[in-house]
């Protein structure tokens, strides 16, 4: 498996792992792909590249994009100020429970404390597994509605 930074050519992959992301409960049946299309979808992947805090880590499996983790400055569900890059994640199910989820969030975390950075946001559904994952890199609970949790990691 190798770590990367996204190539420019392959910006539209975000729009797979978007969909990825999309957190979808037991028994839940999931929502069509067009969802992705929606305006407070689209600010996670439209335009990539050209923000300052637009950054993405890939995880490559023999020339095939697994996962990505990528932050951008958006008023997303996790946007917490202008200054704090919003976090999305995703990997393809047969890659989930690896640690690969873990190794791109440090190394993002990294990335982002490099570039000066001093912390970084994201939203969970409570009931999304992955909330584990967030607490032991690093982010703690900030805020929360009935179904999400807005999360901070202090770089």
């Amino acid at each position: 498996m190798e770590f990367r930074e996204l190539r420019e050519t392959e910006t539209g992959l975000l729009q797979d792992f978007l969909y990825e992301a999309i957190f979808i409960p037991a028994g839940v049946e999931p929502p069509p792909r067009e969802i992705i299309k929606q305006p407070e979808l689209k600010i996670y992947y439209e335009g990539f590249g050209t923000g300052r805090a637009d950054h993405c880590i890939v995880a490559d499996d023999n020339g095939k994009v697994v996962g990505a983790a990528w932050t951008r400055i958006m008023n997303d569900y996790g946007h917490v100020d202008d200054e704090t890059p919003s976090f999305a994640i995703s990997l393809f199910k047969e890659y989930r429970g690896q640690g690969i989820g873990t190794r791109l969030m440090l190394m993002m975390l990294d990335l982002l404390k490099e570039k000066g950075y001093k912390r970084a946001s994201l939203a969970v559904q409570k009931a999304n597994y992955a909330v584990r994952m967030y607490k032991k890199v690093g982010f703690e609970i900030v805020d929360e509605n009935e179904e999400e949790y807005i999360m901070v990691c202090k770089l």
